[in-house]
C-alpha cells in the first residue's frame, strides 16, 4: 500500500511537471508568434526561472532535463525575439540557463559540511577560487561587472557537484542525461546543417549585429555553424560531448543523430573541439573491458560509413577538408593560429606576473586575442595566483579522482563521461573551456562520473553485506 501511494504520488509529481514544461513551453512559442520579443526578453529568463523552482524539488529529473535544454536553446530564442524586436545586447534571455542553474547551491549549500568527507573537495577549492575572484572583482572592477561573469564561472562548478552529491540517483540521471543529448545532437545538428545550407534570416541578423567576423559571413554556404548556440565554440563543445556520449548508446536513433551530427560539428569549424574529440577518444578506448572495445571499434566503423560520403560531396567538403588540412600544416595566413599566438607572445608575461588578479569582470583589451580565446590568459588575469592554484588544484584532484577508479571498464557511460571532461579540459590553451556552456558539459559530465564510481560502489559494499548474513550452508563453495 505505501508503494503504491508513493507511485500514485510520483505520477501525480511527474504530470504537474510536464504541464509546467509544456505551459512554458507554449507561452514562448505563443510569445513569438504574436511578435512580442520585448516582453519575452524579461518573461523568458522569469518563467524559466519559475518552471525549474517549481521542478527542483518535484522532479529532479525532469528539473535536470529542462536545465539542459534551457542552456541549448536560450541563444536560439533569444536571436527569434531581437529579429522580430530589434537588437538588444547584453539580453536578458540570456540569464535564463544560469538562473535555473543557480538552483543546484541549495544542494552546495546543504551538504556543503559533509561534502570534504564524501570526496567532494574538487568543488569546494574550485567554488573558493571563484569567490575569491569575485571579491577582488568587486573592488577593482564595477559591481555590475562582476554579475555576469560570476554566473559563467560558478554554476558549471555547482552543477557538477548537484549531480555529485545525487550519486544514489545515477541510474537514472545517466538515462535522462543519454536522452537528452541523443536528442540534443538529432536536433541541433540537424538545425546546424540548415543553418550552413540556408542561412535563416534570424541568424544572419544576428551575425550581423554581432559583427563576429571570425563566425562567417552571413549568407548561405559562409556561416560557420552555431545552430541553436551562442557562437560555433559552445556548439562544438556540446556537439563533441554529444558524440562521445553516443558510442555507449544502444538508440535506434543514433546513427541518424552522429549523421547530422558530425557534420554540423565539422561544419562549425573549430579546431580546438576536434582536438577535444580527438583526446576524448583517446582516452575512451583504453578505459573499457576488451567487449566493449570491439563494440566501441564496429560503433566507430559503422559512424564513418554513415558519416564519410556526406563529407565528402560539395557543399560540404572545399571547406571542411580546408580547415581539416589547417591541423596538419599551420600556414602564415591562419588568422585564428597567428593572432592566438601573436596575443600570447603579448599577454602571458603580464598574466603570469598578477599575484592577486585582477578579479571577475576584467576583459582582456587586444586586437588579436580576446577574454574568451584563452582560458589560460582569462584563469590568471582574473584570479591571480590566489585563485588560480586552487582553481586548477581542484581540476587536477577531479581527474586524479576520476582516473583513479576502473569503474569505467564495465560501465561505459563513466568512461564517456571521463573522455568528455579531458576533451573539454584539453581545450583551456584555446578557448574559456571551464565556465559558460563549456563548463557546464565539463563539471557537469566530471560530477556525474565521480557519481557514477560512488554508486557502484556502493552497490558492491552492499553486495559484500548480504553475502555475509547468509547462512554458511547457502553460500558458493
Amino acid at each position: 500500500m505505501i508503494m503504491a501511494n508513493r507511485s500514485i504520488s510520483s505520477d501525480r509529481h511527474d504530470a504537474l511537471a510536464w504541464a509546467a514544461i509544456l505551459g512554458f513551453a507554449f507561452l514562448t512559442a505563443f510569445g513569438i508568434l504574436i511578435h512580442a520579443g520585448g516582453l519575452l526578453r524579461f518573461v523568458f529568463p522569469a518563467a524559466a526561472f519559475l518552471v525549474a523552482v517549481f521542478l527542483y524539488p518535484r522532479s529532479p529529473i525532469l528539473y535536470l532535463g529542462f536545465a539542459w535544454w534551457i542552456a541549448f536553446l536560450a541563444p536560439f530564442v533569444r536571436r527569434l525575439i531581437d529579429y522580430q524586436s530589434g537588437w538588444v545586447d547584453p539580453s536578458p534571455v540570456l540569464l535564463a540557463p544560469f538562473l535555473v542553474l543557480t538552483l543546484t547551491a541549495l544542494s552546495f549549500i546543504r551538504t556543503l559540511p559533509r561534502l570534504y568527507r564524501q570526496g567532494g573537495l574538487p568543488f569546494i577549492l574550485a567554488i573558493v577560487a571563484v569567490v575569491y575572484a569575485l571579491l577582488v572583482g568587486v573592488i577593482k572592477q564595477s559591481p555590475t561587472a562582476v554579475i555576469v561573469p560570476l554566473l559563467n564561472w560558478v554554476t558549471p562548478i555547482l552543477f557538477g557537484c548537484y549531480l555529485f552529491v545525487h550519486w544514489r540517483d545515477y541510474p537514472r540521471y545517466r538515462q535522462s542525461l543519454q536522452q537528452v543529448f541523443l536528442w540534443c545532437v538529432l536536433i541541433t545538428g540537424a538545425y546546424g546543417v540548415l543553418q550552413y545550407l540556408i542561412a535563416p534570416e534570424w541568424d544572419r541578423f544576428w551575425l550581423v549585429n554581432t559583427k563576429a567576423l571570425a563566425f562567417g559571413t552571413p549568407e548561405p554556404l559562409g556561416m560557420r555553424v552555431f545552430s541553436t548556440m551562442n557562437s560555433p565554440g559552445p556548439f562544438a563543445t556540446t556537439m563533441m560531448a554529444g558524440l562521445l556520449l553516443l558510442f555507449s548508446s544502444r538508440s535506434q536513433w543514433r546513427f541518424v543523430a552522429v549523421t547530422v551530427g558530425y557534420l554540423s560539428f565539422l561544419l562549425s569549424l573549430v579546431r580546438s573541439a576536434w582536438f577535444g574529440w580527438a583526446v576524448g577518444l583517446i582516452t575512451f578506448i583504453p578505459t573499457l573491458k576488451p567487449k566493449l572495445q570491439m563494440r566501441l571499434v564496429v560503433s566507430i566503423l559503422v559512424m564513418a560509413i554513415c558519416v564519410m560520403p556526406l563529407i565528402n560531396l560539395e557543399p560540404f567538403a572545399t571547406v571542411i577538408n580546408s580547415r581539416l588540412q589547417s591541423l596538419t600544416s599551420v600556414s602564415s595566413n591562419d588568422a585564428s593560429y597567428n593572432d592566438r599566438l601573436e596575443g600570447y607572445n603579448d599577454f602571458l608575461g603580464q598574466a603570469l606576473s598578477e599575484i592577486p588578479g585582477e578579479g571577475l569582470g576584467f576583459t582582456i583589451s587586444h586586437g588579436t586575442i580576446g577574454s574568451n580565446d584563452s582560458g589560460i590568459l582569462s584563469l590568471f588575469f582574473m584570479f591571480g595566483w590566489f585563485g588560480t592554484i586552487p582553481y586548477l588544484g581542484g581540476i587536477f584532484l577531479l581527474f586524479i579522482s576520476l582516473f583513479r577508479s576502473s569503474e569505467g571498464r564495465s560501465d561505459s557511460f563513466i568512461a564517456a563521461a571521463q573522455a568528455i571532461s579531458l576533451g573539454i579540459f584539453a581545450q583551456i590553451g584555446l578557448g574559456v573551456a571551464t565556465a559558460a556552456l563549456s563548463g557546464i558539459v565539463m563539471w557537469g559530465f566530471a560530477g556525474m562520473a565521480l557519481a557514477g564510481q560512488k554508486y557502484h560502489l556502493y552497490q558492491r559494499s552492499q553486495n559484500l553485506l548480504e553475502l555475509e548474513t547468509l547462512p554458511r550452508e547457502v553460500l558458493p563453495s
